[in-house]
């Protein structure tokens, strides 16, 4: 195997969690026609391109005389982690960070035929064109200064790595409670609907039976006109209620679309999260920040 110190491997790490990161915001900058700070963290760092290089170098290491071989372990091993990354990430924050539902010969969004195909060429591309100069480069560094630049960076990124885990975290839990203000919203509303259905409908029942008392009866008329007076100040009485609790439902609903978090805006704007289950709250977050 590979003779590195851990700090080495730990830079190495950081390397390419960097280089992954210039080359996707690149990538989606130039699609998009607009400047995208693409990944979970706010900083340079895409951590799964640096577990991914560090996993083709490992994977790749039996085979490196045979090309075709290392095409194949890193496909293989790239798209396994891909695959347990994603559903990882979508148990623990509710939304999936990247989908490949769209594209022909998917598995369940998570991984596609392209992206694996991708992977085993850049497997090819980093073991035997990046890393030896990248290593050269790591090699070069003296001892002291390796271990202070390795305890430097790994305290920048713990540090934002936690702050967007957080975010995240955040996140989820304001699609759920959105999820369920949205659905109290409905009910509220269906309740007042109903309740103007059926009052209606018993006010125009009593007054046609008004309307067809004889005069010898006319001594009901005033009960009847009585308790269809109590009806409609119950009716007003119920709608207000309704209308009271619809309003502060409401204002704690807006209270919820206020992302004042860097991060969480980071995430919301600078990755493509989708969701079946709260695609329609996500489509409402991304109209309230013009997004």
């Amino acid at each position: 195997m590979f003779d590195y110190t851990l700090f080495q491997w730990i830079l190495f790490f950081y390397f390419y969690c960097f280089f992954g990161w210039c080359f996707e915001s690149a990538y989606v900058s130039i699609c998009q026609k607009k400047l995208i700070n693409r990944g979970f963290m706010r900083g340079p760092f895409l951590p799964l391109y640096g577990s991914g290089a560090i996993m083709m170098l490992v994977v790749s290491k039996p085979f490196e005389r045979y090309i075709p071989l290392v095409y194949l372990a890193g496909c293989i091993g790239a798209t396994g982690l891909e695959y347990v990354t994603g559903v990882v990430m979508e148990a623990l924050f509710a939304v999936r960070y990247w989908d490949y539902s769209h594209k022909r010969f998917n598995y369940k969004g998570h991984i596609c035929l392209s992206s694996t195909l991708a992977w085993g060429a850049l497997t090819v591309l980093v073991t035997r064109y990046i890393h030896p100069l990248v290593e050269r480069l790591v090699l070069q560094i003296p001892d002291k200064l390796e271990h202070v630049l390795t305890l430097g960076i790994s305290v920048v990124v713990s540090g934002d790595f936690v702050l967007s885990f957080k975010a995240a975290l955040d996140l989820k839990d304001i699609l759920y409670r959105l999820e369920k203000v949205n659905d109290e919203i409905a009910h509220l509303q269906k309740r007042m609907d109903v309740l103007l259905a059926v009052a209606g409908d018993e006010i125009q029942e009593r007054k046609e039976v008004l309307i067809d008392l004889k005069d010898e009866f006319i001594e009901k008329k005033d009960e009847i006109v009585e308790k269809a007076d109590e009806l409609k100040d119950d009716v007003k009485d119920s709608l207000s209620e309704l209308k009271l609790k619809m309003r502060l439902t409401q204002e704690y609903r807006e209270r919820l679309f206020r992302f004042k978090d860097i991060h969480k805006l980071h995430l919301l704007r600078n990755n493509p999260l989708s969701s079946k289950r709260f695609k329609k709250v996500l489509d409402e977050i991304r109209e309230h920040l013009n997004i």
